[in-house]
C-alpha cells in the first residue's frame, strides 16, 4: 500500500509517496500536479522507492540552467533561475522530506519530464545530494547545455544516469528543439566515455505522448 502525504515547503506543494522503510528516495518536480499516477505506476511494477513530487514550480524560470529566449513564438523566454531554485530545493524541502520519513534512504535521485529533466542533469554539477539522475523526454536541446556538459565537472560523481526521448521528438521544423536527439545521444556517448553507467532510451511518439509512462520508466531504471 502507498502512503501519500502533502506538505509545504518554501511555499510549493510537495507530495511524498512512501511504500516501504529503507528505500531510496527520488526527486521529480512537476510544473502542476501531484504524480500520483507515476507513483502508482511504480507500485505497479515492483519497484519500491519513495517519490518526492514538488508541484507548482515556476517552469521557464526555476528549470532553466540560464537566461534564454524562447525557442517557439509567443511563449516566455527562460529566466535562468535553476542555480537557485535548487539551493530551496536541497535546503528547505527535502530535508523536511527526509524529517517526515524518519530514515535515512541508501540514496537519493534526481528524475524529471521536459525541462525538469534537463534540472535533474543540471543539479549533478552544482551539489552533491543526488548520486542519480534521470531525464525523461529531457530539454537537452537547451541553447549551451552540451557545451555546458563538456566542459564542466560533476558536484560528485553520479552513479547511474539514464535519459530517454520519443522516436518523433526531433520531427519538427523547429530547429532548437529538432536537435534534441542528436544532442541527447551525443551526452549518452560523452557520459559513457567517462566510464559512467548511462542508459539511453527511445521511445515510440512525440514529446507529449505517455509522458506519466516514461516517468515511471525512468525512476525504476534509477534504482534498478
Amino acid at each position: 500500500m502507498i502512503s501519500k502525504k502533502e506538505f509545504v515547503a518554501d511555499g510549493l506543494r510537495a507530495f511524498l509517496y512512501t511504500s516501504a522503510p529503507g528505500v531510496p528516495l527520488v526527486v521529480m518536480n512537476h510544473f502542476a500536479g501531484d504524480g500520483e499516477a507515476v507513483a502508482r505506476g511504480l507500485g505497479d511494477i515492483g519497484a519500491e522507492c519513495c517519490l518526492l513530487v514538488v508541484s507548482g514550480v515556476d517552469w521557464n524560470r526555476d528549470m532553466s540552467p540560464w537566461a534564454s529566449e524562447p525557442v517557439m513564438k509567443g511563449e516566455a523566454p527562460f529566466t535562468g533561475g535553476a542555480k537557485e531554485y535548487l539551493a530551496r530545493l536541497t535546503g528547505l524541502i527535502l530535508p523536511e522530506a527526509k524529517r517526515m520519513l524518519g530514515c535515512k534512504p541508501p540514496f537519493t535521485a534526481i528524475a524529471g519530464y521536459s525541462l525538469a529533466g534537463l534540472f535533474a542533469l543540471y543539479s549533478l554539477y552544482h551539489c552533491g545530494v543526488f548520486s542519480r539522475a534521470a531525464s525523461a523526454s529531457g530539454s537537452l536541446w537547451f541553447p549551451g547545455f552540451e557545451e555546458y556538459v563538456r566542459t564542466n565537472e560533476f558536484h560528485a560523481r553520479p552513479d547511474r544516469i539514464y535519459l530517454s526521448l520519443g522516436d518523433k521528438e526531433a520531427k519538427t521544423k523547429n530547429p532548437a528543439l529538432g536537435s534534441v536527439q542528436d544532442k541527447t545521444e551525443r551526452i549518452a556517448s560523452y557520459y559513457r566515455s567517462l566510464g559512467l553507467d548511462t542508459e539511453f532510451e527511445l521511445n515510440p511518439g512525440n514529446h507529449f505522448k505517455d509522458a506519466e509512462a516514461r516517468c515511471v520508466k525512468a525512476v525504476a531504471a534509477l534504482i534498478k
